[in-house]
């Protein structure tokens, strides 16, 4: 451990929001070794942390993010990734298996926990594939990837069309106790399409990836899910009529969960568009994602399903791309959208300008997530002897996000040159602290926090019950 995380760190006057545990007050917290301690008193060497007017929570948890590595090292790494999920007050991410080679077997899972070992500073649970090869035709070996630590299933980027190995999937994962992560959209009708087929695609000319290819696929896997009792969740859901299947669903007592990401609530199809000094309106090629921003009714309706509980978590789907990638027609440049470090941002710009509140926001981060993890989430939450695993932030905090300036190497963004509010200061991982920032150093007094790797500890190592 870090010899800094050896010394009792006392933050001083924050809010203390733990939606999980019940916890909202302002009120100092001490971390004493690496967990929290019972009492919040100081000793001689200690580091105080001015924390009025902040927030302190949970670390967050990501269900959704790309990573790259192995074979996209290009656009990311497991490090640079991981830095700039700490960077966005996330503790723990959920990686996808699209990589190369993908994580289809127990000897590519075994390629990837290395490379998590040596270069991860968060806490990274692996998903794999539902299929080989994600080509959709064989299912994957799932119990043996389960017992060797996978979290759950998916061919995100591709849909399972063939419904028998789909419910198959939810079969397998039903015995094992985990979801099959679904990308709903039927990839028939999206083939060729760049953005949402609407009034801003034919104001483009472009062809369009109707909201019925989302509907289509998540009714059919509802059925599924309704017919197998396996846990089906919708990965970045994003029309109305989709989270209104959700909501009749659980409500028939269909084991299916959703989330959505920050891009398609504060983003619609309309930011797609710029103008250049001629008047003439052009495809943004930073706004294109996979599914695709939607319209404004779309958006509110996946915030209010979100407020409603129907959507049980934000997730980033993080998905870093190189300047090349992003470049020349829209029909070939890549979907995607580098999300880590802008996502607490663009949910507090939502508070601000909506009906969210500070807590929905924290407990979609937090709680949300991890009750779709079930049994794999990490046990975090602010009460004494628990490891310190927390953000630290500012709800009020206003930044302009300047891609150049991120952590990640994908600075691939929309929202870039866009006023947000909220910033992350600080997040601890398993008693370290895995990133600082901001002016946080301005409110330390008898030292400074320094960074460290939680990896040492085990943290991005398979579970003993996994070997």
């Amino acid at each position: 451990m870090d010899g800094t995380m050896t010394r009792t760190i006392v933050f001083h006057g924050a809010r203390l929001l733990d939606p999980g545990n019940g916890i909202d007050r302002v009120a100092d917290l001490a971390v004493r070794d690496g967990r929290i301690a019972a009492e919040a008193a100081a000793d001689a060497g200690s580091i105080h942390i001015d924390c009025r007017g902040l927030v302190l929570a949970p670390a967050f948890i990501d269900l959704h993010c790309h990573l790259r590595e192995p074979g996209g090292e290009v656009k990311e790494t497991i490090e640079s990734g991981t830095a700039a999920a700490a960077a966005g007050g996330f503790g723990t991410v959920c990686c996808m298996p699209n990589t190369n080679p993908v994580i289809d077997s127990v000897e590519h899972l075994g390629l990837l926990r290395e490379r998590l070992a040596r270069s991860a500073s968060v806490r990274v649970l692996p998903i794999a594939a539902v299929t080989v090869g994600r080509r959709g035709e064989t299912l994957v070996d799932c119990e043996t990837l389960a017992v060797r630590g996978v979290v759950g299933f998916s061919d995100d980027g591709d849909y399972v069309s063939d419904a028998c190995i789909m419910r198959d999937a939810l079969k397998m994962a039903r015995a094992l106790g985990l979801p099959v992560i679904d990308h709903a959209q039927d990839g028939g009708l999206v083939a060729g399409g760049v953005m949402h087929e609407g009034e801003v695609s034919r104001l483009l000319g472009l062809p369009g990836m109707p909201a019925e290819s989302e509907e289509l696929a998540v009714g059919r896997d509802i059925a599924l899910a309704r017919l197998t009792g396996g846990h089906v969740h919708i990965a970045h859901i994003t029309t109305a009529r989709a989270v209104e299947m959700v909501r009749r669903a659980r409500d028939e007592g269909v084991n299916v969960t959703a989330e959505a990401t920050p891009h398609h609530m504060l983003l619609t199809d309309a930011d797609a568009v710029s103008y250049g000094r001629d008047g003439t309106a052009r495809f943004n090629a930073q706004a294109k994602v996979n599914p695709p921003l939607r319209t404004t009714r779309d958006a509110a309706a996946v915030i209010r399903g979100l407020m409603e509980g129907v959507v049980d978590a934000v997730a980033t789907d993080h998905a870093p791309h190189t300047e090349a990638d992003k470049a020349g027609a829209p029909e070939r440049a890549a979907f995607g959208i580098s999300g880590f470090e802008t996502a607490l941002g663009a949910m507090l710009t939502l508070c601000n300008e909506g009906p969210l509140t500070l807590t929905q926001v924290v407990r979609c981060l937090t709680t949300g997530p991890a009750a779709v993890l079930g049994r794999n989430a990490p046990c975090v939450g602010l009460l004494p002897g628990r490891a310190a695993e927390f953000v630290l932030f500012d709800a009020e905090a206003q930044w302009t996000v300047d891609g150049a300036s991120f952590v990640s190497r994908g600075r691939n963004t929309p929202l870039e040159g866009r006023r947000l509010v909220g910033r992350v200061l600080a997040t601890f991982v398993d008693g370290s602290c895995v990133y600082a920032g901001g002016n946080l150093a301005a409110r330390c007094t008898g030292g400074v926090l320094s960074v460290s790797r939680p990896a040492a500890s085990g943290v991005n190592r398979p579970r003993p019950n996994s070997e």
